[in-house]
């Protein structure tokens, strides 16, 4: 069963007077590319959020992102009564003196003091944490479901590309026997030219060793093999792209040994249309978990 690495995931729920939202993105990537942003109350959490992530997803570049609304009417943000009072004191004797007016805008003048106004850290509750953390699982399953369904999309164009270099390859086989007669026509013709005896048996020892090198059965049966794992690889319950990515390549290197071998027309088409085939599966393998 084949995933994708691409996929998204969101939880919303309230807790403590807040409103919650967990979004997780992931997009292709060769290795687990973790980016967590969340509020600072819930950093010291960022290694078990990172842990629960990468074990889930496994692979791929993944974005966290924890947004939080306050529902009440509390603020983390204090004034500090005793400093304003002594700040707005100062200040206006100092006005008085200048014979400057004491008014609104000397209290606005206060407010942008230092330490008027304070803020009070809040300390992370274990239950909010837990509620929060009971999200994210969730949000990972709706991930893990996303990527299940664009798996089944990227499988029936990765399988329906390979089945199509199988099926080339069949088709190379009625062009063989001709492709070997013409071989040696074009050979016997090239001595007749030269107009020299030739030894026989000889020219038939070298006709036969030429014609070895060029034979390509061992290259078809090796891609027909190679084409065999990859639906077998592709099938196990847990699937790696990094894995058909190396099937893949070798599928490539047998296709590129027939075509340098092929020294026939028909032959080197159908080679053109499986590297056609092999590129859209190499490209959509990218995005394979």
């Amino acid at each position: 069963m084949i995933k994708s690495m691409t996929g998204f995931g969101k939880a919303e729920f309230e807790v403590n007077n807040k409103k919650i939202t967990i979004e997780i993105k992931s997009l292709n990537s060769k290795q687990i590319d973790i980016n967590t942003r969340t509020p600072a109350l819930y950093r010291e959490k960022d290694i078990l959020i990172r842990k629960a992530l990468s074990e889930k997803l496994i692979r791929g570049k993944v974005d966290l992102n924890i947004y939080v609304e306050n529902l009440g009417e509390e603020s983390n943000s204090k004034i500090n009564e005793p400093i304003l009072k002594g700040y707005y004191n100062d200040l206006s004797k100092i006005s008085t003196d200048l014979k400057l007016p004491v008014d609104h805008t000397t209290l606005q003048a206060v407010m942008r003091l230092p330490d008027v106004v304070k803020t009070e850290y809040e300390t992370l509750d274990e239950q909010e944490w837990n509620t929060i953390y009971s999200n994210i699982v969730a949000a990972l399953s709706d991930i893990d479901d996303f990527r299940t369904k664009e798996g089944k999309a990227l499988e029936a164009d990765i399988l329906g590309n390979v089945k199509s270099i199988h099926a080339l390859l069949k088709q190379i086989e009625p062009f063989e026997k001709q492709r070997i007669e013409a071989l040696k026509n074009r050979l016997t013709d090239s001595l007749e030219t030269l107009k020299q005896n030739v030894d026989e048996n000889r020219f038939e020892q070298e006709l036969i060793f030429y014609l070895e090198k060029l034979d390509i059965n061992e290259e078809k049966v090796r891609l027909d093999n190679h084409c065999e794992y990859f639906y077998e690889t592709a099938d196990l319950p847990t699937s790696s792209g990094k894995k058909l990515g190396f099937i893949s390549q070798e599928i490539g290197r047998e296709i590129n040994t027939i075509g340098s071998k092929a020294n026939e027309s028909n032959i080197q088409r159908l080679v053109v249309q499986m590297k056609d085939h092999l590129e859209r599966v190499k490209e959509q393998l990218l995005n394979v978990l």
